[in-house]
Parts: structure tokens; sequence; C-alpha cells
């Protein structure tokens, strides 16, 4: 294919960049061959000229189609290049948050630097089992694919994980290792996976520190071997370390840290066991504080370092040893700050007592003045005489520093051999998987020793790996027959020469360290002369003589060679080691003692079978004693390197590279410097280019032919789809070198899928323009057809409307002349009216003005006159008063000028001093003077008084005489001058009659005129007082309207409260069922467990007694809590039993199960705990809302009571003034003659009284209402205390503002006749209680006299049955109480019952407690009785056959006795109980009792044994018989568990044994649907209850154990059937997949598919309904299995890019839709199960919507109710378009979409939980079959048995 085929317009390419690295670009213009530069424009719009080169003429790389960009295999790209990876990457990183991308059989994972969900155990199991190509790329797929290698291949592997520091290499090992941990699992039940993850922290506080690009760089490289045993579980681990940087114990550059240990430590210092090391903070060290960075953010190091120790705690390193190393590092600290002074320029010294050095010393046991000594001096050893010379303070530090990290590393190594050794186990290691965790390369502004070092091990690394992709490629190629051409890769041998072949770099680097005089200078020279010329690899720089660059397979590094000697040399001054091996401190001597004489702190040493050893170590060959610190590092670091090549060469390698994408830490941000730089050097490019040289593409034949169908012709299609794709090809591509044809596979040259893509593409595009051109005409078509028929219609009803628009008109028009001649007339008429009664009323007006004003000039005169007689009057009287007050005044400026001047002199004596002492003088004396002269005068006054009194009742006897005498006078006087002038008199008389008459009719006229205006003003009052009255009464109306609205209202709240209520108990019960079964699942997995061990013992030891064999049973799983115990507390015979199996049982599980126990019982006191904690918080929330609504209650009241007293004054106030107005009315009338009695008086007075009976009437309807609401509310909250404890009191409070109430309140004026009424209800009450409390004494004895006849009843039964009946009495005498309490008072009847409850449970405890002392008491009487016989007798126990089954000890059940008897039941004898057994449950074909026989007859069999045994009344038998029954189908589970029909059938079975233990146990509630025949077959004489308890629990177990098994059948079919199959062909098309082929969608031969699941889920149906199983529980498991298949699919779906699109959601919906037809044909559409594929339906809805505007955003958020907001973001960023008419999801989009489901209150989790079952419930289902009509067939060979 030419480039002009290529490079046309619109053609998108890479062109470097200096910022982004590649920048994308179109071609404007087609090139043409000889074209010297191409015409562009950038994304930005901007139009560049790209100058090709003159001598290449290469042109720019081709951009891949937007379809394959962000795959997840590098490979599947069409165009392999660098700007193609980088950018696959970064959309990858950026807009999809995927950090891990397969580059081959490279895992690329990029540093997020934020914590991602994705690592959690549902992800661990998601991957578990899965091909690596099947899910998207992650960790955990490339830790699965070499666990599953070496399980398959037989052979070793290893991860090799490298990258920058900061790259997140450790975090990559650690999830690594732990999903091996979590899949395995551990062999010895030691916790061994548990101590390999406890190595992590160990390690990590040793060997890692913060460095600028890391917070928690590893400064070491480590290979940790993880060893497997033959059924691949974990039997240990082995670790080797590499190159620990050792100089950054006594340096840090500037933000860098020392070992984490270091400052955790610091950090604990405060701790008690940490006082004697002398701590402080960390800033005061110097080996802690020189990076000035002492802190990370968001870690707290003391809880680090509780995190270490509790690692060293469970590797077996005890507590005296962890202090023994804390020890040794605190002294390394107080080494550090050990200062050396100059003695003079060529030695030095210390100071005496210096405190670090003291503190140094006594930590590690030596002498103060050993150590001085040699820290300043050394000694020099020739042939014949050893000198000491001193040291000056330089060469003293470097002493000191090299000692600190000597020590450190012996340090170092010896945690590291004593963590392998507790790791190594003595199980024989079957296979290994290795983890090496490595520095990548690494180049600086200066490099020194250890970059070489670490450039070296990374130039051996490249090298495998070059070699292993080589390989690959070679052998893919070879198993496809495609014609082999060797590629051309880089091949680094002649740098790994220069390095350590003879005379290379590290040789010469040794010589010149044996050099006496040797230094860097001239080893630089030896350097430049050796290899300058003979290497093109080895440079010299231009400037510089000491330092070298080498061209490594990433880039050109600068060495410099200062310091390179030292380094390698590592030297230590031996004085001081010798010093420290005299320590009194074992460990420090342990630490430099010989390997082979350390001891261990966990005991014991193992070898690892030829495995390397962990650290460098010197050669045991040599004479190490005096020559340890001889060997170089370099040739240490060779060695080790050579090791670890050739155990990576024994295994297969599966490589990560991880990649650091930004320098400064930022999340999700990347840098394309830094990523393009890396790649370069970890590898990936050269994967990539080795694999471009070759054939990158590969399709197998039925994928190229379903993705490239559109691009063939009919004729082209043969039935042979090989021939078919070798022909369309052939047409497609004329090049016969870019293509291969294999095998299985196509194999394409680079450039060849684009090109392919791009065909398809424009076949595509001109089969939709073809599409969109006829869509588009018929669309035309239609309307234009539906426009013209719109125009006629619109003319016919124009035209219509306008002809009914002109008839209307002139109709209008002659109506309109018509009612104009009307009005018109009608308007005349009206005006001459109004002028004639104008002038009527023009003419009346005049005149009575006229007439008034006359009659008011004779008013004002007349007034005026009197005005006149007034004022003249009040004018005199003025002047009257202004004389006086005149006067008044002038003698009182006269008395005050007196009063001035008298004043004036009393000052002026005052102020003399000889006054004042006169005044003073016989002051007391003329004080008791004056208080004698007080008293006389007091005694004079009373005398005076005294006599005063006399003489006026003596004057008024006197003036009494006198007055009487003078009227006696007058009379006289009167009588003779009335009979001298009578005539006068008389005449006079007459003169004064006539004007008293004028006076009293002037005074008539004025009271009439007065009682007229009063009776106005009492008709305006009784007029107000009728306005407030019905007021009143429609207040009235209101507060009942209110009353009944708030009764409706809160019933509604009480409604809604119970439903709440209900739902939440419904939601507790569920999770405590749910919690209750998984506790029964785990119970029955350490009882299987404890079996299997048990088995295994007694298979292992072949050995047992005779007489004495038994068969090992344990109790059920599903009994109570004492059943389980009662384990621990069997027989002497079991116990004897079991502690000869014990002998042999390994010590780590006993350990683990009592751990395990420990753990169940720690979780059951958890959950009392917080029960009580719960209850104790109801308590107090219930108590805090009682005394909130008793503060607010009180408040109101006080409200109300100075209310009331308001109303009440002001009720007063008004009685007062009517009474005053009554008698001032009366008054006023008795001055008037007749007027009280006149008829308008009476009238008035009437209808006043009358008003104020209605207004008092009215004012107690209101407080009689007002007082119902508040008694009903108070009722209301005693209601809602439990559910809404504050209700009443906010309605009160919204009376309270209300406008209403206070109209209440004022109509509260008075209250005595509501507290006379209460007054005789308070009467009425004391009666009845008086009454009551009558009849309550009378009930005392009579139920005393009943109590006292059961009693005597009691006594006489036997102690079971008298326990039983008094609980029976008690409990039927409560329930008559609480029907009573009912009947009386609903609200006493609730805490009735609430006591009641709890005196049931308090007796039902009690009942359990004497149970279980009983049966306790009973199991010892046995033991001792046994053990007596066994005494008298010896061992005289029979022996059993091999064929019996022993009686296994259930706890025995108490069975209350029944004095009924009844018939029909199967009679067996007690040595045929386990032939029963046997042909029943044991040897039973499932398949043939379901086919021929009746559903669930061996439940009805075994029941109806059971009868008999009860008719018999025989305890003994029935406990056998139900004890064998339950341990035999346990037996027959266990050997058949995987079996489904088996596991149904028995669940079926015990289902209906389970029914029928209700249905014939008498019990009310069970007996409703029973006919009267099967009301006879009752049990007569036992109560199973317990027992029904025991086989609900073994139904539950059943259960799970059934959905286990149709999981495990339906696993592999449901990602196949529902995800990967194509039910609707030609939906989806096929994308290129790379080097990580997927798994086909297109059925093959064995491929499952969906009818492959509708099949097993009807052959499930039927199996069960066959087998009689209930129908609800028939719902139930469909339901578990919907819940699996949605929840399995799901998370497929959220892992896997290559499933997020259109058409795989349109393929979702479809197989969905199936299953829910399924569900419509099985009559199961109400079982719940459709919900359950909710989230499932969703997810599909969520890849088929339109997915860019804010509106699309609001349906999504609506609709995905059921996904999380972790599950549809994730989804849209793994949504990729198949086709290229599909778009992607845009960022800002998914923004979008997290904003808005911000708010969500759900749990972050990203996968639904698949191991999760619903809890089970088994609802009654009574059978119709009458048990006297069974048959016993006699296939089930039980003729044994006899009917009754």
């Amino acid at each position: 294919m030419a480039a002009s085929e290529l490079y046309t317009k619109s053609a998108r390419v890479w062109i470097p960049d200096a910022e982004e690295v590649w920048k994308s670009a179109e071609l404007t213009k087609d090139y043409k061959n000889g074209d010297a530069t191409l015409q562009l424009m950038l994304e930005d719009g901007t139009t560049v000229d790209h100058k090709l080169d003159p001598k290449t003429k290469n042109l720019p790389y081709l951009r891949n189609p937007d379809i394959l960009v962000g795959e997840n295999d590098l490979t599947a790209l069409s165009y392999l290049h660098e700007p193609a990876v980088l950018h696959n990457l970064k959309v990858r990183f950026i807009d999809s948050k995927l950090i891990y991308t397969y580059c081959g059989i490279v895992l690329v994972a990029i540093n997020p630097y934020e914590t991602l969900p994705i690592y959690g155990s549902e992800i661990i199991n998601a991957y578990s089992g899965q091909n690596m190509g099947d899910m998207d790329p992650h960790i955990f797929a490339v830790a699965e694919e070499a666990y599953k290698q070496m399980a398959r291949d037989e052979r070793n592997q290893s991860i090799i994980v490298s990258g920058e520091s900061g790259a997140g290499k450790t975090v990559s090992a650690k999830y690594a290792m732990r999903y091996f941990a979590t899949v395995s699992g551990s062999a010895s039940e030691a916790n061994v996976e548990e101590k390999v993850l406890a190595s992590n922290p160990i390690m990590e506080a040793i060997g890692n520190a913060k460095t600028t690009r890391n917070d928690n760089s590893s400064r070491f490289g480590k290979y940790i071997e993880i060893g497997f045993d033959n059924r691949y579980r974990i039997i240990g681990a082995n670790m080797r370390t590499y190159l620990l940087e050792k100089s950054r114990v006594v340096f840090q550059a500037d933000e860098e840290r020392n070992y984490h240990i270091f400052y955790q430590l610091c950090a604990s210092a405060n701790q008690p066991e940490f006082k004697n090391l002398r701590l402080s903070s960390a800033n005061d060290f110097l080996y802690t504080r020189q990076g000035r960075s002492p802190v990370i953010e968001g870690i707290d190091d003391a809880k680090e370092l509780r995190t270490t120790r509790h690692a060293f705690t469970l590797l077996g390193i005890n507590e005296s040893y962890q202090i023994g190393l804390f020890q040794v590092l605190a002294a390394i600290l107080h080494l550090g700050n050990v200062e050396i002074k100059d003695r003079d320029s060529d030695s030095s010294l210390i100071a005496p007592n210096n405190r670090h050095l003291t503190a140094f010393c006594e930590l590690v046991g030596v002498t103060y003045q050993d150590m001085s000594q040699w820290l300043c001096h050394r000694k020099l050893k020739t042939a014949t005489e050893t000198y000491i010379k001193p040291l000056p303070r330089l060469q003293a530090t470097n002493a000191r520093d090299a000692l600190s990290k000597h020590i450190y590393a012996k340090l170092f190594n010896w945690i590291v051999e004593h963590v392998n050794k507790a790791l190594i186990t003595n199980v024989k290691q079957h296979s290994f998987i290795g983890v090496l965790d490595i520095y990548g390369f690494e180049t600086f502004e200066i490099n020194s020793f250890e970059q070489f070092c670490i450039n070296y091990a990374n130039e051996k690394l490249q090298q495998q790996f070059n070699m292993h992709v080589f390989k690959l490629e070679q052998e893919e190629y070879m198993k496809e027959q495609i014609p082999w051409t060797l590629i051309d890769f880089y091949d680094n041998q002649p740098c790994i020469n220069l390095i350590e072949a003879k005379m290379g770099i590290l040789d010469l680097l040794d010589e010149e360290c044996k050099m006496p005089k040797g230094s860097d200078d001239s080893w630089a020279q030896k350097l430049y002369n050796t290899h300058l010329k003979t290497c093109s690899l080895f440079e010299k720089p231009r400037m510089s003589n000491r330092a070298f660059i080498i061209q490594h397979f990433a880039d050109k590094v600068e060495y410099q060679c200062e310091g390179f000697l030292a380094k390698n040399k590592d030297t230590v001054n031996e004085e001081q080691i010798n010093v420290l091996k005299a320590s009194k401190f074992n460990l420090l001597v342990e630490l430099f003692q010989d390997e082979e004489k350390a001891t261990t702190p966990t005991g014991q040493v193992a070898g690892t079978g030829g495995r390397t050893r962990l650290s460098i170590k010197p050669d045991k060959g040599r004479d190490t004693s005096s020559k340890e610190h001889k060997k170089t590092v370099g040739c240490q670091f060779r060695n080790s390197l050579h090791m670890l090549m050739e155990t990576l060469n024994a295994t297969t390698p599966h490589y990560v590279r991880c990649i650091k994408p930004n320098d400064f830490k930022l999340a999700f941000s990347f840098d394309p410097k830094r990523a393009v730089q890396q790649l370069r050097a970890c590898g990936v490019l050269e994967t990539i280019r080795i694999s471009a040289a070759g054939f990158p593409s590969r399709w197998t034949y039925q994928e190229f032919f379903s993705r490239y169908r559109v691009l063939m012709k009919q004729k082209d299609v043969l039935p042979d789809k090989k021939l078919t794709c070798k022909n369309v090809l052939e047409k497609l591509v004329q090049d016969q070198d870019k293509y291969q044809f294999g095998k299985t596979k196509i194999f394409f040259r680079a450039g060849q899928v684009a090109y392919l893509e791009k065909l398809r593409a424009d076949k595509l595009r001109v089969a939709c323009i073809r599409i969109q051109k006829t869509i588009r005409s018929w669309l035309a078509r239609k309307k234009y057809l539906r426009q013209r028929s719109a125009a006629i219609t619109i003319q016919r009803f124009t035209r219509g409307y306008q002809a009914r628009c002109l008839a209307k008109f002139m109709r209008r028009t002659q109506a309109a002349t018509i009612i104009q001649k009307y009005q018109r007339m009608y308007v005349e008429r009206k005006r001459y009216r109004q002028k004639q009664a104008a002038a009527l009323a023009v003419q009346t007006i005049l005149r009575a003005y006229m007439a008034r004003q006359k009659y008011q000039a004779l008013l004002r005169e007349h007034k005026a006159i009197i005005i006149q007689k007034h004022v003249r009057g009040w004018l005199a009287r003025c002047w009257y008063k202004r004389c006086l007050e005149a006067i008044v005044y002038l003698q009182c400026c006269m008395r005050r000028m007196r009063a001035k001047r008298e004043l004036k002199k009393l000052k002026i004596e005052a102020r003399s001093v000889e006054h004042f002492k006169k005044l003073n003088k016989g002051m007391e004396n003329k004080i008791m003077q004056l208080q004698r002269k007080i008293d006389e005068q007091h005694k004079d006054n009373r005398l005076v008084s005294e006599r005063l009194v006399s003489l006026e009742s003596s004057y008024a006897a006197e003036s009494e005489r006198m007055r009487s005498e003078l009227s006696r006078l007058r009379g006289a006087e009167e009588d003779a001058k009335n009979k001298t002038n009578q005539v006068s008199s008389l005449l006079e008389e007459l003169e004064r009659l006539k004007k008293e008459l004028s006076v009293t009719q002037q005074e008539k006229k004025t009271i009439e005129d007065w009682a007229q205006k009063y009776r106005d003003e009492m008709e305006t009052m009784v007029s107000e007082l009728k306005d407030q009255n019905g007021l009143l009464k429609k207040e009235k109306d209101d507060l009942n309207r209110m009353i009944q609205e708030q009764s409706r209202q809160m019933t509604e709240k009480m409604v809604h409260a119970i439903a709440q209520e209900t739902q939440q108990l419904k939601t507790d019960l569920n999770e405590e069922r749910s919690r209750y079964q998984n506790l029964l699942t785990e119970h029955l997995r350490l009882e299987e467990k404890y079996d299997d061990l048990k088995e295994e013992l007694a298979h292992s030891s072949n050995v047992s007694k005779p007489g004495h064999r038994r068969t090992d049973s344990t109790h059920s799983s599903n009994e109570s809590e004492y059943t389980y115990n009662s384990e621990y507390a069997d027989t002497e015979e079991g116990s004897r039993a079991r502690e000869d199996v014990t002998r042999g049982m390994d010590t780590s599980l006993t350990l683990k199960l009592q751990k395990r126990v420990t753990e169940l019982e720690q979780e059951k006191q958890s959950l009392r705990n917080e029960l009580e904690n719960k209850e104790e918080q109801f308590q107090r929330a219930r108590a805090r809302d009682d005394a909130q609504f008793r503060k607010a209650r009180g408040a109101e009241l006080e409200y109300e009571s100075l209310k009331r007293q308001e109303l009440e004054s002001e009720n007063k106030k008004l009685r007062h003034d009517l009474a005053d107005m009554r008698q001032s009315l009366l008054g006023d009338a008795a001055t008037g003659a007749g007027a009280p009695g006149s008829p308008a008086y009476k009238v008035l007075l009437d209808q006043l009284n009358a008003s104020c009976e209605e207004l008092e009437v009215r004012k107690e309807e209101v407080l009689i209402l007002r007082s119902q609401l508040v008694s009903q509310k108070e009722a209301v909250h005693h209601k809602e205390t439990m559910t809404e404890p504050s209700v009443f009191a906010q309605d009160v409070n919204k009376l309270k503002d209300a406008d209403e109430l206070r109209q209440a309140y004022v109509g509260l004026k008075d209250t005595n006749r509501l507290l006379e009424q209460q007054l005789q209800t308070q009467r009425r009450t004391y009666d009845s209680e008086v009454e009551s409390l009558r009849g309550e004494l009378q009930n005392v004895k009579e139920e005393n006299n009943r109590q006292q006849q059961l009693l005597a009843q009691n006594l006489q039964l036997p102690p079971e049955a008298r326990i039983e009946a008094s609980l029976q009495h008690e409990i039927t005498r409560l329930t008559n109480e609480n029907l009573e309490l009912m009947a009386d008072d609903p609200t006493a009847s609730r805490e009735a019952r609430v006591i009641i409850l709890r005196r049931m449970v308090d007796l039902m405890e009690q009942l359990e407690k004497q149970d279980r002392t009983i049966r306790k008491l009973k199991k010892q009487l046995k033991v001792y009785s046994k053990r007596i016989g066994e005494m008298g007798a010896g061992q005289t126990e029979g022996q059993t056959s091999p064929g019996q089954m022993v009686e296994e000890p259930i706890h025995p059940v108490n069975i209350p006795r029944r004095e009924k008897d009844f018939q029909g039941m199967l009679e067996y004898k007690k040595e045929d109980e386990l032939k029963l057994v046997k042909n029943l449950i044991l040897e039973l074909k499932p398949r043939g009792v379901a086919v021929n026989l009746i559903p669930g007859l061996p439940a009805y069999i075994l029941f109806m044994c059971l009868r008999h045994a009860d008719y018999v009344n025989d305890d003994q038998k029935v406990r056998t018989l139900l004890t064998s029954t339950i341990n035999s189908i346990k037996k027959i589970l266990k050997k058949r568990g995987d079996d489904f029909e088996t596991v149904s059938f028995w669940l079926a079975n015990t289902c209906r044994f389970l029914h029928c233990l209700k249905q014939y146990s008498g019990d009310e509630g069970f007996m409703k649907s029973n006919t009267s025949r099967q009301n006879e077959h009752c049990l007569s004489n036992f109560d199973l209850a317990e027992y029904r308890q025991v086989i609900s629990d073994l139904a539950i177990q059943i259960y799970q154990q059934l959905v286990k098994c149709m999981e495990n059948i339906l696993q592999p079919m449901i990602v196949s059937g529902m995800l990967e199959h194509e039910t609707i062909q030609g939906v989806s098309g096929v994308k290129p997949t790379g080097l990580r082929k997927r798994t086909s969608s297109i059925a093959d031969e064995g491929t499952y598919t969906l009818d492959s699941i509708l099949r097993q889920l009807s052959a499930f149906h039927s199996t069960m309904c066959q087998h009689g199983t209930d129908p609800e529980l028939i719902k139930q498991v469909v339901k578990q299995l919907f819940y699996i298949i949605g929840a399995v699919t799901l998370n497929n779906l959220l892992l896997r890019k290559d499933m997020c699109s259109w058409s795989k959601g349109m393929q979702i919906r479809y197989n969905v839709s199936q299953l829910e037809e399924w569900l419509r044909d099985k009559g199961l559409m109400n079982c719940g199960a459709k919900e359950t594929l909710e989230p499932l339906i969703q997810a599909a809805q969520l890849l088929q919507v339109k997915k860019k505007t804010d509106e699309d955003a609001d349906a999504i958020c609506s609709m995905c109710h059921a996904l999380t907001t972790a599950q549809i973001v994730k989804v849209l960023n793994l949504y990729t378009p198949v086709n290229e008419f599909e778009e992607r999801v845009s960022v800002a989009f998914i923004r979008t979409i997290q904003t808005r489901l911000r708010d969500r209150c759900e749990s972050p989790q990203l996968l639904m939980d698949t191991k999760m079952i619903y809890p089970v419930t088994f609802p009654f289902n009574p059978s119709s079959l009458a048990l006297e009509t069974i048959q016993i067939p006699t296939s089930l060979n039980l003729s044994f048995l006899t009917r009754v």
C-alpha cells in the first residue's frame, strides 16, 4: 500500500513537539511522492508546514482511528509507535481514570496518587479464575495468570515489578501478594498468608523512606518467593534483599527523611517501655533532622509503630527481641549526636561524659572509654608492629557514620533473616511465585555508585525481558506455522560486558580498591585507558577528568567517580567492631556473630531446598573472622544479581512496569515528557518495536469474518470461513507481505488493520448516505403531502368561516336598528320622569329649609340667653378666684420672706463653734427630760381624752333633751301660726302646686328623652352582643373543624408511623435472619472441617482400639446455643476418644479454632453490648422527649393560667360595671314617676339579661371544646411516644401561635360552672373507683382460691410437667388480665402488656435456666454412674458391628406430656431403626422416588413412625429417631452435597417433615386447615417445638447448600451467556484485541449461550417441582438465582471495557427480556426475581441512552436509581464505541453526573456482593394428604414397618 493512499487530505498524523512531546495534526492537502513539506492543521486551528527530512524522507507517524483509542492492550493499535502508545495511556489515565494497560505481556501501571476502590475482596473474587484477556487490565489479572500458569504448567513463576522511585512498585507488589494470600489460602491453618502480608509493614519500616519523589520509597530491592504445596496453597515465603541504601542512615537531602522506623520510635518516645531509650523529638537527632521534613502529611508515626510491632509479634519475634531491636536503633541515633572536636590538625577527641555517647554505650552494653578511644583512633598493622594512629576530626566523623551504617545494615539483615525463618514451614514446597520489587532505571544530575549498580541491574533485567519477548514472538509464529524472519532488536550484551566482564568497570574498581594508595582519580584514568578507544558505549565528558559516560539501553548516563572506591570498599574500623562484639548486649553480639551460630526468637531454622540466601553474605569458604569486610559491595551485588537472573530464567516471568505520571504527586495529572522518558527506560517501547517489526495485529478467521463481512459480496461468502477470508484479503490488500495466514489466525503488519477499518468505515459511510438519501426523500414527500392536505383543509374552513361571518353581520345590523328604536324611546321617557321628580324634590327641600331656618333662629336666640347667663356667672367666679389667689400669694410671699430671715439667723448661729458646743452640751439630759415630758404628756392626754369622752356623752344627752323640747315648742308655735294664717296658706299652696305641675311636666319630657336615648344605646349594645355571639358560634365551628382536621392528620401520621415501623421491623428481621443463617453456615463449615480433620487423622493413624470404634458425628449446628456448647461437656467416654484424637492434631488448628471461637464470642458480646446501648439510647431519648414535653406543657399551662387570671379580672370588672349600670338605671328611674315599671324599661332589661345568659352559654361551650382538644392531644401524645414524641407539643405551639387560640381565650370569662361540673365528675369518679376496688378485692379473693387449687393439682404432677403446667397457668392468667385491661382501658392495657411480656420473658428465662441445670445434673449423673460401672466391671463394653450406627447424644429436649390418644401410624422395632434410616435416607435414590412416588414420601413415613413412638409414650424412641434422621440427612448431604437432585430432594422432604410436625402438633394456629380426621392424628404425648427449630435450622443449611450447588452449575454460563454470546447476531462488531485475546462472542461448539442458562433454570425448576418443593420456597430460590445472574453479569460488565457499548446494551436488554419471559411462563413474576435484575437493566439502559446534554444527565440520574454513583461513573468511563458513528462520553458530562449525584447517601462499593444470600423463610404449607391413605412401596425395602 503506497504512502499516497494513507497520507491523504483529512488524514491525521503525529508531529514532534517540545512541550507535549507529540502533537496531533491533520493533513489539509494530499501528499505526493517527492513533496518536501506537508501542509498540516493543528487541533487548535493553526496551520503549519511540516518539513520532511531530506535524507530519510520519513513521513510523520499516522494516528490510529478513534475507535481504537483507549484500548486495553497497546498491541491492539493498528499503528504501533511511541505517540500512539503515549496518547492511548493518556486517554485511559486522564479521561477514563484507568491506571492499568496491557502492552503485550507487560502490564503498565500509572501511579494515580489517589486511593482507588479497586483492590477490595470483591474485586479479587471477580478476577479469580478468569482468563487474563477476559477482564480489564489489573495487577490482580497478572497475579491470577501467574497463579494459573503455576498450577497448569507445573512451572515456577515470577512477577517483575520495576519503575522509578514513586511510581508505585511497592504498592503493586503488595497487592500481588495480597491476591495470592486471598485466593490460595493457607495449607497449614497457621495463618501463613497473614504472616506473608505482615512482612510488608516491617520491611517498609526498616527499608522505606520519604524522598522528594515518593513519601514511601523503597530504598532496597527485594525478591519474595511465595511457596505453595501440591494443592497450590501458601505454605511459606522467602525474601532476598539487594543493595540497601545505607548512606541514608547518616545523610538525607532536603525534603527527605531517614528510614521510617527512626521517626516511629521518636514519635513513641513517651511510651513507658521506651523511657530507657532516652529518645525525644526527631528534630533533636542529627540523623533525622537533616532533611528538615520530619513529618509526612496524613501519617501517624506512633500508629505506624504499633502496626510494625503487631507484625513483629505475628511473625514470632517476641517482645524482648523487639525492645532489643529498638534499643539498637536508638543507639544509632545517639551515636549520630556524638560530637567529635579537634584536638589539633591531625587528631580529635570526644569530650568526657558526652551525654549521647554515654547513652549509646549503655544501650549497646560497651564501655565508654573503649568506644571513645576507637572513635578517634585507628590501629595500623605491619608485618612486625602495630600502631595506633589518631584520626582528624573529619575522618573520625566519617568513621562514626560508617559504624552507624554498618550497624544498621547488620540489623536490617538480621530482621530479614528472622522474617524469613518465621515464614518458612516444614511442609514440602512444590512450587513458588516470586515477586521482584526492584528499582528502575535512574539518572540524576549527579550519579554515583548507587545509580551505577541500579542501572547495571536494569541492564540485566532488560536483557532478560528482551529475550523473553523475542521468545514469545517466535513461539507464536511457529505455533501458527508462519514463515519466521529474524526480528532485529536491541541487544544490550555489550553494555553488560562493559560493566561485568573481565577488565570491565567492576573489575577495575575492585582492583583499584586493593591498591594501597588507590583513589577515584587513578581509577578514572584506568577506565579511560582501557575502554575509551575500545568500546563505543563508553565516553569521557569533555569538561571533566573524574567522570565517565555509559550508553545504557534507555539513555546516556554520566557518573561522577568521586566516592566510588569508598562505597565499594564499605570499610569499618575493625577495632570498633571488636568493641561491639565484646558487648554485654546479647542481641548486638548476635548481629556480629557468624551466620551459622545465630539463634532465632522463634526457635527453629529450616532450609529452603536449594534456594539462594536472602541477603548479601560473605563466602563461608573463606576466613570471615578477620576479613569479613574485605569483599567489595560491587562483587557482592554482581554475585547476587547473577543468582537472581538464574532464578528468573528458571521461571516464567510476568512484567509490571510502573510509571510516574508527574513529579509533583498530583492526582491524575499526566506529564508527557516524564512518561515518555520512563516508557523508554522500562522497555515498553522496545516491546512495541519488536511487535511492530513482525505482525502485531492478529485475528481469528471467525472474528475477521464477523468484523469485515460488510466488505464482502454475497458471492464471496463460502461455507469455509478460512477460504472466504483468504479470497477477500487478496482482493483488498494487494501486497502479500502485509499479512500472513496461520492455522487459526490471520497476522497483519502494522497499519493494515487501520487500512481495513478505513475501508469498512467508507463502505458503511456510503451505505449510510444511501439510507439517508432514501429516508430524507421519503420524509420530504410525506411532509409535502401532509402540507398540501393541510392547506386544502384550511381553505375549506376559512371560506365557510367567512360566509358565516357575513350572515351574522347582516342579522346583527337588523337587530341593532330595532334595539336603537326602543332604546331612544326609553331614554326620552326616563329623562322626562327625572325632570318631574327633580322639580317636586326641589320644592319640598326649599320649603323645609325655610321652616328649619326660622326654627333655628328662635332656638339660637334662646340658647344665647342661657349662654350669656352662664358666662357672666363664670366671669364673676373667675374674678373672685383670681382675687383670692392673689391674696394667698401675697401672704405666702410675706411668710417666705420672714422664714428666709429666720433661716439666715439659724445658719449664722450654726456656723458658730460656741453655739454648736452649747447645743450639744447636756444633749443627753435634754433628751431624757424630753422623753419624760412626752410620757407625762401622754398620760395627761389620756386623762383629758377620758374626760372629753364623758363630757361628750353628757353633752349629747343634754342636747337630745333640749332638741326634743325645742321640737315640742316649735310644734306648738306652728299650730298657732297655722290656725291664724290658714286662709293665706291655702292660697299660697294653690299657687305652689301650679308651679310644681309645670316643673313635673318638664321633668317628664326630660326623662322620656333620656329613656329614648338609653333605649337606642341598649339596642346598639344588644346588636353588638349578637355579633359577639355569632363570632363565638363561628369560633366554635372553627374549633370543631380544627379538631376533626387534627384528628384526621394525627390518624394519618399514626398510620404512616406504623407503616414505617413495620417496614423497619421487617428490615431488622431480615437482617437478623440473615445474620443467624450466616452463623449457621459458619458453624457448619467449622463442623465439616472438624470432621474432615478427624477423618484424616484416623486415616493417617490406621490404628483403632478393639471394642471402642465409634462413628464420629457432631451435634447439629442448627440447635440452640446450649446444644452447640454441649459438645464440650460430653460423657467421659467421648472425652477419652477426643483426647486420643487431639494428641495427633496439629497445634495450629487448635489455636485457630480457639481463635475462631473467641471471635464468635466477642462478636456475640459486641452484638449484645450494641443492643444494650441501643436500648439505653432509646430510653435516654424517650426521657429527653418526655422532659421537653413536660417543659413545653408547663410553659403552656403557666401561660394559660396567666391568661385565665387576666380574663377573670376582666370578667369581674365587666360584671361590676353591669351591676353599676343596673343600679344607676334603677336609681334614675326611681326619681321619675312610674319609670321602673314602664314597658320599655322591662323589655330593655329582659333583652340585656337574655344576651348575658347566651354569652355565658357560648363561653362555657368554647371552654369545654378547648378542654376536650387538650385532653385528646394528651392522649395522642401517649400513643406517639414511641414514634413521634414531640408531635403534641408542636401542635400545641401551632395553636398557640394561631389567632383562633387568642379569640378562644377572649370568650373564657367565667369558669364557675365548669369547675362545678368538674367537682361533680370527680365525685362520680370517686364513687366508681370505690366500686371497682371492691370488685377487684372480690376478684383477688377468687384468684387466691383458684391458685391454691392449681397449686394442689401441680403438686401431684411430676417435676417436668409441673414446671410446664405452672408456666401455662401463668400465661393464661396474664392473658386474661390483658384482655380485661384492653376492654376497660386501652391506654392502661398497653402498659400492662409490657409488664406481662417482661414477666413472661423472666419466667421463660427461669424455665430455661432450670432446664439447663437439670440436664447438666442428669448428664453428670450418667457420667458418674458409668464411671462406677466401669470401675466395678472393667472394660466390658460390647463391640459395635461395622455397619451399625451408634446413637449420638443430642441435647435432651423437654417433651411435655399430653393426655390424648389417637390411632393411624407405622410401628417399628428398636433394632430396626438403623435399617429404617439406611433404606429411607442413606441409600435412597432421589430420581426414582421423585418420578414414581408421591412427593415427600420419606417425610411422611418418618412422621408416621414418629407418631407411633408418641403414641406409645416412648420419649427415648422419639429422641433417637429424630437424632438419627437429622444426622443421616447431614451425612448424605456431606457425601453427595454437589448433586443438585439430592440436595433439592432432601430440602423438599425436610420442609415437608417440618410442616407435618407443625400440622399435627395440636397447636390451634396450625390446625385451621386440617380435616377432622387429620386433627385426630395429632401428637398426643410430646411437644416437639424445640425439635421443629432444629429441623428448621437444618432446612436453612440445606437451602444454602442448594443455592451454592446451583451457583456452581450456573457460574460458568452467566458471563458467556449474558455478555459474550451474541443472541442477536450481527448487532455488535468485533474490535481488535491485541495479544491478550478475549473470549469470542461467536458461539462455538461448547460455548454457553442464553439458551443454556434458560435450559438449566428450567431443569432446576422442574426438578424442584417433581420433588414437591413448596411453591414459596421455589420463588425464593429463583429470586436468589436471578440475583446471582444479575450481580455476576453487572460485575463483569464493570470490569470489561470491551463490553461497555451501545450494541452490548441492546444484547443485555434482550437477554433480560428472555429471562423475564421465562419467569412469566413459570408463573414466577411476583417472586421478586425481576427486581433483582434492576441494576443490570439500568446499566444496559445507561449504555444506550443519549449522553451529551444536561437534560440527558438529569434523565440518567432519575433512571439509574438502583446503581451507585461509582457504578454509573464507571460505566460512563468504560463506554467504548464499536463503530466510528458512535461517540465517546465526554469528561465534562461525567463530571456533571458526579456533581448531580454528590448528595446520594450510598455505599462507595463498586461491585455487587455475589456471595450475598437472601434470608430464607419456610411458610407453613399444610398437606391435604391423609396419612392413612399412604402406601409404602416395596421398592423402599421397608417391610419391617407395621401399619397401626
